[in-house]
């Protein structure tokens, strides 16, 4: 990845202003409508701050570092143990990658009726050109593409918003339940921010500017969702955009979006492979992980959207959890052992936290208690076992 090295902020902000705009987003917006405008966009916003600070803090590891995702968990669990995390972190991006890919082919299917199968096998085309060009020829490449994609997103809210009175519709999600749909956007980044932000000239600015950008984009297509289900009374956002006659505009949105953000799951679930094989390429198994997602998006339905949030949630932010209390407050570094034991014990534990919590709803959602609860606890076992 030396070749990678040395990326602005400018164009960190813009890889991450692609990610927040993606179809996921718009869809996971429309599950908030039931909350009403005004609570739901308090949601929207409250979850994404408290989801952007933990992104923020775990991305700030690793421009700190130099280290990718999975190398700086081996801060906290050594490097036996953070190939633990590395294995789970490439199944989970080949599976955000086959949700992602299967989601936008349903989308433009809608519009342009090629087949789902054809659209899956476009949009993964794309996604390895992504690949191919990297992380230096894309920041390029990037700057026109979300100059269209912002262009387009803003003819798509005025399409969503132009509509009268809304109208509210049943459902039983609570403000907190809410708000850790919204956190479950940005935390969904932590395994893999630091395989970017490791790149930065100057960090500390890269990372803010990569989560600002998400945080905006992110909350935007969060809006949109939430308006077009309380505005237009439908859950199809390619059907609105179909019946705006957004034809080809409505593609270049799914097309873009989609691929600006999977590119992002792909090419990080190579760079994780590299924790398990070190002399693999990246790039290859990237690629070998589009392929992948392609072939699982065609083949299985991509349901269940926000139970694979949570499960994301329940393994990545204790983890996250246990790292941050390492890094920034007892400034430990377990990477010269194998496996931290005591660690992976603490993680275990806010697994089954989290898992139990989802039933528990807080005016925050649940991922912050659960981030909070882990660092006191390893912060004050590992302060004991020292002592």
């Amino acid at each position: 990845m030396v070749n990678e090295r040395k990326t602005s902020a400018f164009s960190n902000g813009l890889l991450w202003f692609g990610a927040g705009i993606s179809i996921a987003e718009i869809l996971t917006g429309m599950l908030l409508a039931p909350l009403g405008f005004v609570r739901a966009l308090e949601a929207i916003i409250l979850g994404h701050v408290i989801g952007g600070i933990i992104m923020y803090l775990a991305g700030l590891i690793g421009g700190r570092t130099g280290g990718s995702a999975m190398e700086t968990v081996r801060i906290s669990f050594g490097t036996q143990g953070a190939k633990l995390f590395a294995g789970l972190n490439v199944i989970q991006l080949v599976g955000w990658t086959a949700v992602m890919v299967g989601s936008a082919a349903l989308a433009a299917n809608t519009i342009a009726a090629i087949g789902v199968s054809w659209w899956s096998i476009i949009i993964g085309a794309f996604i390895a050109l992504w690949i191919v060009m990297g992380l230096k020829n894309l920041s390029k490449v990037n700057v026109v593409v979300m100059a269209a994609l912002f262009i387009l997103t803003i003819v798509l809210s005025m399409v969503v918003f132009q509509n009268g009175t809304p109208i509210v519709p049943d459902g039983e999600l609570t403000f907190g339940g809410a708000v850790e749909l919204a956190v479950a956007m940005p935390l969904s980044w932590l395994p893999i921010i630091s395989d970017y932000t490791r790149t930065a000239k100057k960090p500390v600015l890269a990372t803010a500017a990569s989560c600002g950008a998400y945080f905006i984009a992110s909350s935007w297509m969060f809006i949109i969702g939430m308006g077009a289900a309380l505005f237009t009374g439908q859950d199809d956002i390619a059907a609105i955009m179909l019946q705006a006659g957004m034809g080809i505009a409505g593609i270049l949105v799914v097309l873009l979006s989609t691929v600006t953000t999977t590119f992002l799951d792909a090419f990080s679930a190579g760079v994780s492979f590299q924790s398990l094989a070190p002399k693999a390429s990246d790039k290859i198994m990237a690629l070998a992980a589009t392929v992948l997602g392609v072939v699982l998006a065609i083949f299985a339905a991509p349901d269940q959207f926000q139970d694979f949030l949570y499960l994301i949630g329940s393994v990545f932010a204790p983890m996250t959890a246990i790292l941050l209390a390492d890094f920034f407050i007892l400034k430990r570094d377990h990477t010269a052992e194998s496996v931290n034991w005591l660690n992976i014990v603490l993680w275990v534990l806010g697994v089954i936290l989290y898992r139990y919590l989802l039933s528990v709803d807080t005016p925050v959602g649940i991922t912050v208690p659960v981030v909070v609860i882990i660092m006191v606890i390893s912060t004050l076992i590992h302060k004991i076992v020292k002592a």
